[in-house]
């Protein structure tokens, strides 16, 4: 015979897990409020939350994504942020924790453009002016990038992390213009997303970066004029931004 009240409290405790919040809603906000301030130890909190979350449900991609998204900023933190010049190893870990979870995305779902785009930049960084790895990974930037393309024409966070990488391999006048160029797309895109609602757990990251990419960009080429409101316009965005710091520094003893 049923036990009606094993059922019960079975239905009860069903009913209970579908109204919690997603798994992944604690790490978005810890992410979200370290993304804000800049904040190093608040991104290793956020990546083990969304380490616990892809545990629990290790088929939703989407935990995965953030995962990758955290650990890249946490990566770039250790890069860029001053006084971490020491944690180079950590640094790697992170880069290798965040391609790990972003290749299991696109294993569960080809068409994320934004994790495509990541991995694009991730493998940039790995060759890092090494010709064997510039051999190994060429190949993956390039297909990565045209799967981000395809499955994000539309996608600001794809064209500002293919502007970033144009950036870093552009030597030439023509290069860092073509760099601007998709920079500037990204921050149409940006500014168009931003006047959407914004959905809680849906990504809004980049657009402060952006800005600061077009800044350094246009000090490659000279504009120094642009350069500055660039760099002032990420700062108002995000005033913890180094490189925007220390381009706006730059460009205004060189004027």
């Amino acid at each position: 015979m049923l036990d009606l009240k094993s059922i019960a409290i079975g239905l009860l405790a069903i009913a209970s897990t579908l109204q919690a919040a997603p798994p992944d809603a604690q790490g978005i906000a810890e992410f979200n409020i370290a993304y804000k301030a800049w904040d190093g130890a608040r991104f290793a909190s956020a990546a083990q939350l969304f380490r616990h979350a892809t545990t629990a449900s290790p088929a939703n991609a989407i935990n995965f994504y953030w995962l990758g998204v955290t650990e890249f900023h946490r990566m770039l933190w250790l890069k860029n942020c001053a006084g971490n010049a020491t944690n180079k190893a950590d640094s790697d870990a992170a880069l290798e924790s965040a391609v790990a979870a972003l290749l299991t995305v696109v294993n569960l779902n080809e068409h994320h453009a934004e994790s495509h785009a990541l991995l694009a930049t991730l493998y940039g960084l790995k060759i890092n002016g090494s010709l064997f790895q510039g051999m190994k990974y060429g190949p993956r930037i390039t297909r990565h990038q045209e799967l981000s393309l395809k499955y994000g024409p539309t996608n600001p966070r794809v064209y500002y992390l293919l502007g970033m990488c144009q950036f870093h391999t552009a030597s030439e006048p023509d290069e860092w213009q073509q760099a601007s160029q998709t920079l500037l797309k990204a921050q149409k895109l940006f500014e168009a997303e931003a006047k959407a609602p914004a959905e809680p757990l849906h990504p809004r990251w980049g657009y402060d970066s952006c800005l600061t990419f077009l800044g350094l960009a246009c000090e490659q080429l000279g504009q120094l004029e642009k350069s500055a409101e660039f760099f002032r316009s990420a700062l108002r965005e995000r005033p913890e931004d180094r490189l925007a710091t220390e381009g706006l520094k730059r460009v205004l003893r060189a004027k």
